[in-house]
């Protein structure tokens, strides 16, 4: 992966991950995370003994993320919703067979209790499963914090109805959206609609009809969905899904970014990988490793100005935010208009009339205060 010495200006360039680079890439973040894990625990004092055993964290445990950058944004626009999505992994992210499951679903809650509860269940899931609750149930059973907390505690992994999970954000708040570990991954548990004649047929609603999967098809989706890597998009230019931990091998980190890299590639990012800018692994608190780097800068050949037309566009195109009879620079300049001058508040000249009236005031004022003066003297003289 040779960095680009000059700017590509083809508008059809179509770009790829590179496995050897990925691979390469792996094998020394898992050689820096592990180096650097071995000097802490070397130069660490004493150890903690109020510390929880919850709250310590093996190396071999710490998540390795993969974050990919764009040129312009993901935003509403270019995705009609920002709606989480998943992407299958060569290497599952659970593979624990204790893991506990909890399933949000659309109301109501019973029918898809049913569900799993039914003979065509798999037993296997059936254990993994061990709560069921609907989003009404949700609001009003968990509405403290530390209810939430409670929930967040008692499962593993959250999987969410495809049809509400834009409602949960709201619903469960900071406990489980502050960080990614938790989030609920969506899955799709509606009736699979059949196809006539090419084009779907519409769900009856109202009544007794029921959207909901056969007990096998919610299996198939739970099991697809357990160790899928969660894609949460937001309207910026960073994005980053989990792809593994470093107690793996580079192998399997290196599979799991270049299906992860191709698949939110093309199935997320607008324009594709014109609109790709890196692609980057790392761990929780080291630097990022790049994987892939764009040749591009821009996306289309009308965002690259050519050398020696730079200043002549910016001439014919910018213009100055003076004001609206500002013309171009390249114009007959003109003079700034002449500061307005401030106009005094007038005062209303008095009539010859009040004039002497107003002195004969002051004067009889003047000898009252005059024969006030002598009284007061000659009852101190007595």
């Amino acid at each position: 992966m040779a960095p680009s010495k000059e700017v590509s200006t083809s508008s059809n360039a179509i770009a790829g991950i590179d496995a050897d680079q990925t691979l390469k890439a792996a094998k020394a973040l898992l050689a820096h995370m592990k180096k650097t894990s071995s000097e802490k625990a070397n130069t660490a004092g004493k150890k903690n003994l109020l510390a929880s055993p919850d709250d310590e964290t093996s190396t071999d445990e710490l998540p390795i993320w993969l974050n990919l950058t764009t040129k312009r944004h993901i935003v509403e626009s270019n995705r009609k919703s920002l709606k989480p999505g998943k992407i299958v992994l060569p290497h599952s992210l659970n593979t624990d067979p204790a893991v506990t499951i909890c399933l949000i679903s659309a109301d109501p809650q019973r029918a898809y209790k049913n569900l799993i509860a039914s003979e065509e269940f798999p037993e296997e899931w059936r254990k993994r499963v061990t709560r069921v609750v609907d989003v009404s149930k949700l609001k009003s059973k968990f509405k403290t914090y530390e209810e939430l907390r409670k929930l967040f505690a008692e499962h593993d992994v959250f999987l969410g109805d495809s049809r509400i999970i834009n409602r949960l954000p709201k619903v469960l708040g900071k406990t489980f959206y502050k960080t990614t570990a938790k989030r609920p991954i969506p899955v799709d548990i509606q009736k699979r609609v059949p196809k006539v004649d090419g084009k779907k047929v519409k769900h009856v609603k109202g009544g007794d009809h029921i959207n909901i999967c056969t007990p096998k098809e919610l299996a198939a989706e739970i099991a697809k969905a357990v160790g899928t890597a969660l894609v949460n998009l937001t309207p910026s230019t960073s994005t980053a899904i989990r792809i593994g931990y470093a107690g793996w091998t580079a192998q399997q980190i290196a599979d799991n970014a270049n299906t992860v890299a191709s698949t939110l590639v093309e199935k997320y990012v607008p324009q594709k990988w014109q609109n790709v800018r890196s692609i980057y692994i790392k761990g929780p608190e080291t630097a990022a490793l790049p994987v892939w780097l764009t040749d591009e800068l821009w996306l289309e050949e009308k965002d690259i100005v050519a050398n020696g037309e730079e200043t002549k566009s910016l001439m014919n195109t910018e213009k100055a935010n003076i004001g609206k009879k500002r013309k171009s620079l390249d114009g007959p300049e003109e003079t700034a208009p002449a500061p307005k001058k401030v106009k005094k508040a007038k005062v209303p000249k008095l009539s010859e009339s009040s004039e002497d009236k107003l002195a004969q005031e002051i004067a009889e004022r003047k000898s009252k205060l005059k024969k006030q003066k002598a009284a007061a003297k000659k009852a101190l003289e007595v």
